[in-house]
């Protein structure tokens, strides 16, 4: 590899690793923000010169196409997820229309990738950011909301941080779900939950007790299974649940991926849905309708949250004293065949 080559793969991280520092005290620098310490300024403007370091400008050029700016970050826990994708979807389609390009980071529920990626992105100068933060009292985008930023929180919230937020009737949406389980007829209704420090999880669990609760049905502590949002909880909780010596006859899942691991725990055992266990998921995906047999979902309205989010990031940015806003989007259950 020749001297040239090294050089041009020298990047920003490699910069601010050298020099101790974040990656977007490396990006003040190059910029030339006053909110320096002027000898950390004079240690990075040395390793800079020292690994001649050219800053890429293919984003500043992206920004410079509007004098309003024309970069928004993205930060979302799983890209495997269809339900992120569609909420990406929604913010895309509104971005370009307004002439905003994006930069996507998928954290995968780490909160030092998040981390990473919350630096490159203040690097980048992003104009604003919509972020599902790792829990409610995420301190990374918490920080971001108070140094000015404009951010929008989708799915989750932040608490004691007053910033704009687009979420779904998760509660209401597993009330609807359970209520219709227990309606037809079903006494040992299990849960399988996502990631239980979340919001959305907390508030689908409450939807889940308030409905077992209105139809006088027990809450059996052993039919409730905390998972991780993915689909391999779905396939271990799933068959925990089943190999119980009293096992449920039917199964909330907690979100899409849970849903397709219970579905293939359920298969695996040779079990009939719905005739030896029912089984309801929240979120509705498109593939839905082709399970066999249909299954029965809570559907949120994903490419509309990332719509609604994408408006509202564009709007704080425009005008930036106005009041933040919460918006509470409604489920609907979609009946079929599962249960």
């Amino acid at each position: 590899m020749t001297t040239e080559n090294v050089y041009k793969n020298i990047s920003l991280k490699k910069v601010a690793e050298k020099a101790g520092v974040s990656i977007a005290t490396v990006s003040r620098v190059i910029n030339n923000s006053p909110n320096v310490n002027p000898e950390t300024r004079i240690k990075i403007e040395k390793i800079i010169k020292d690994l001649k370091y050219t800053p890429n400008r293919v984003a500043k050029r992206l920004r410079n196409r509007s004098s309003s700016g024309s970069l928004l970050g993205v930060l979302i826990p799983d890209i495997q997820n269809p339900f992120y994708v569609e909420v990406l979807r929604g913010i895309e389609d509104v971005a370009y229309k307004n002439k905003y390009a994006l930069i996507m980071c998928n954290f995968a529920q780490d909160e030092n990738k998040e981390k990473l990626y919350l630096d490159i992105l203040q690097s980048e100068s992003i104009d604003g950011l919509i972020a599902a933060p790792t829990h409610e009292h995420d301190q990374k985008v918490t920080n971001l909301v108070k140094a000015g930023l404009p951010i929008v929180c989708v799915d989750r919230g932040l608490v004691d941080v007053d910033v704009d937020v687009v979420l779904v009737e998760n509660r209401k949406g597993a009330f609807t779900a359970v209520d219709y389980l227990a309606k037809k007829g079903y006494k040992r209704i299990a849960y399988i939950s996502g990631i239980p420090k979340l919001p959305s999880s907390r508030d689908r669990e409450l939807g889940f007790r308030d409905a077992l609760e209105a139809n006088k049905l027990s809450v059996f502590t052993e039919l409730i299974k905390y998972g991780d949002s993915r689909h391999d909880s779905g396939v271990r909780l799933c068959a925990e649940l089943l190999e119980l010596p009293n096992p449920p006859d039917a199964i909330f899942a907690g979100n899409n991926l849970i849903t397709l691991g219970a579905l293939e725990t359920i298969h695996k055992k040779g079990l009939k849905i719905p005739g030896e266990v029912a089984i309801i998921g929240f979120d509705d995906m498109y593939w839905s309708i082709s399970l066999n047999p249909p299954l029965t979902a809570v559907r949120q309205p994903a490419y509309e949250i990332g719509k609604c989010a994408a408006e509202q990031l564009i709007s704080r940015i425009n005008n930036p004293g106005r009041p933040t806003s919460s918006m509470i989007l409604k489920t609907e259950l979609m009946i079929r065949n599962s249960c």
